[in-house]
């Protein structure tokens, strides 16, 4: 299982999905999860970077988003959770209520994807308690401004949908661009 994570790590590197420091993922195990460690370098995990979790209570090398995660197992039947920052859907999550991809493959593989907006995007409780009720009809949502959650049977089935989310909102950015009809912010402010 592990191997896993270490493939999929690379992968979010690779594809830019993440910068040096930046993500967490889970998997469900029998007792709990294990997740990736805070301050973990994705794209090139080591064994001590994945911690044994809980699915209630803190331990204190888990990431961050430990209560987010552990939330969405808790209301869903995921066996995997992707937390990455992928760059063009969080830029269109600034100024979407929700992302629609407008390419085929996106609109197959995801269909409208919730953008959620909360006062504290970064493994806060109010994330854990906004995000499972999308997941009934969506595998991937995204915190305005943060990044998007995905899940899946499996780390490989959670980064195809975050993958999948960066090249819909890349084509749909370039498309707005290209429109120009991106407009302003989700708020009147600026990004």
């Amino acid at each position: 299982m592990k191997e896993m994570f270490f493939e999929v790590g690379r992968e979010l590197g690779r594809m830019g999905l993440v910068s040096s420091h930046s993500g967490n993922m889970s998997v469900r195990t029998q007792g709990g999860m294990l997740i990736t460690r805070h301050g973990a370098m994705l794209a090139c995990l080591k064994e001590e970077d994945i911690v044994e979790a809980p699915l209630v209570g803190r331990i204190p090398d888990a990431s961050t988003e430990l209560v987010v995660h552990q939330a969405i197992y808790a209301h869903t039947e995921a066996r995997a959770i992707l937390h990455c920052h992928p760059p063009h859907a969080v830029l269109l999550s600034l100024y979407l209520k929700e992302i629609n991809p407008i390419d085929a493959e996106g609109k197959h593989l995801l269909g409208k994807v919730p953008v959620v907006e909360v006062r504290n995007p970064i493994g806060s409780r109010e994330v854990a308690q906004a995000l499972p009720p999308f997941f009934g009809e969506s595998k991937v949502v995204v915190v305005r401004g943060h990044g998007s959650f995905a899940i899946g049977q499996d780390l490989r089935e959670a980064l195809m949908f975050s993958s999948a989310l960066e090249s819909s909102s890349k084509i749909l950015y370039l498309a707005l661009l290209l429109q120009g009809t991106l407009g302003r912010p989700v708020g009147g402010g600026k990004p």
